[in-house]
């Protein structure tokens, strides 16, 4: 039940809706800018890598231009998927795949949000959709959308409590990213330049991936592997204690549980994956080559018929391992075969990979080096979980005014 002085209003009442510009190379005119298209918008944050450019005439700046606080709305895909824009790039437009939906005063933007992400959750946005295979939200549709308006101090509150959560999950977030990126340049500095400790005692030779250290051996990568396939189709299941992983699982080089499926069906003993295995998404266009490795224990967890389970032999370094593969994404991407929108990355492709395999020592000595640093950006990516799953309890009491929000603690102390 919605609290007493709350009103309920449709969206295109108390806000702002614009659909963004047809992509059109032959007709559109002016000065080339970034724009997000619907793959660039994750719920609560965007995805600014490899952005595109489109022409943009100066009288359509406003129209298409985004703002701090404007929220930024998938029209297909997955639609009702939004997130806050921040000025994170200056001067972003965006394409006809997304709503841009600028609050009026009467809504804090950061509750609007908060709403849409609660009634997501909900499934509460389906009703709007259009479209019996592919599901769109038609601006009509998403100006109907309802929203509970309690006063706006009320919202402030219900956001910065909201927002404290996410706070500290972007904050780890950052942490994360900056420890990754320090594992895969100290893994370039040792593998790929050869400038590991002493290598300057080391002799050059010639090998099929160019000139290596003396002693390195070549191995494919059936040679170097106990176990190649992918999982199993499961039988989901929400109360089942089997989880599957699936290709949303893997994205930005590591693995995030939170998209994984209960399912009943029995797991293969060869088909549990097991901490060290690397994990690489094998079918389709977008997603094919993505590759994460499993640095956690995951009790009676597969993977589906989509992602692949590459399991390293006893002996070979499981750092070296992960960050040796995760760095041939792109040879992964490109060894798909098959019509646009059905790739598929076989098991021989994978198999036949060539990697350059450095002594066991080395190999040790840089995994006593990236270790913690790996296990720290782990460590944060389990309480951004934990973050979550306390900040969604909280969403729908508030969102509905089922919890008096002048009755909670400073948010930065609830979050804690």
């Amino acid at each position: 039940m919605t609290a007493v002085h709350w009103e309920r209003k449709p969206l295109g009442a108390v806000a702002d809706l614009c659909l963004g510009k047809m992509l059109d190379q032959k007709k559109n005119r002016g000065e080339p800018l970034p724009y997000l298209a619907n793959v660039n918008v994750r719920w609560g944050d965007f995805n600014l890598d490899a952005l595109r450019t489109m022409r943009f005439e100066p009288k359509e700046m406003e129209r298409y231009g985004l703002k701090f606080g404007d929220i930024v709305m998938c029209e297909g895909g997955e639609p009702g998927r939004c997130a806050i824009w921040k000025d994170q790039v200056p001067g972003m437009m965006i394409q006809k795949a997304l709503h841009r939906i600028r609050p009026k005063d009467c809504l804090d933007y950061r509750y609007l949000f908060y709403s849409f992400l609660n009634t997501g959750q909900m499934h509460g946005l389906d009703q709007y959709f259009t479209g019996s295979t592919i599901k769109h939200l038609p601006g009509e549709q998403l100006a109907k959308v309802q929203i509970d308006i309690p006063p706006l101090p009320t919202q402030r509150r219900i956001a910065s409590i909201l927002s404290a959560y996410d706070d500290l999950i972007e904050n780890n977030t950052r942490r994360i990213a900056i420890l990754e990126e320090m594992a895969r340049r100290i893994y370039e500095e040792w593998f790929v330049h050869f400038r590991f400790p002493e290598h300057e005692k080391v002799r050059m030779v010639e090998s099929e991936l160019g000139a290596i250290p003396d002693e390195w051996e070549m191995s494919t990568l059936s040679q170097l592997t106990e176990y190649i396939n992918r999982g199993l189709a499961p039988k989901y299941d929400d109360e089942a204690e089997g989880r599957v992983i699936n290709q949303k699982c893997i994205r930005d080089g590591r693995l995030n549980m939170e998209p994984a499926r209960r399912q009943s069906k029995p797991i293969p003993a060869e088909k549990l994956v097991r901490f060290g295995d690397v994990l690489i998404n094998s079918t389709g266009v977008g997603t094919l080559g993505r590759v994460a490795q499993v640095y956690e224990a995951l009790d009676n967890c597969t993977v589906d018929t989509h992602v692949s389970i590459v399991r390293p032999m006893q002996g070979l370094n499981q750092d070296f391992f992960g960050l040796a593969l995760l760095r041939l994404s792109p040879h992964f991407e490109s060894q798909g075969v098959g019509a646009t929108g059905q790739t598929e990355l076989s098991r021989g492709r994978i198999a036949e990979t060539i990697v350059a395999i450095p002594p066991q020592k080395l190999q040790e000595d840089f995994g006593a080096m990236v270790r913690p640093i790996r296990q720290l950006a782990v460590a944060l990516g389990k309480k951004n979980m934990n973050l979550r799953t306390q900040r969604d309890l909280l969403l729908p009491k508030l969102i509905s005014g089922e919890i008096e929000v002048s009755n909670l603690p400073e948010p930065e102390a609830l979050a804690a």
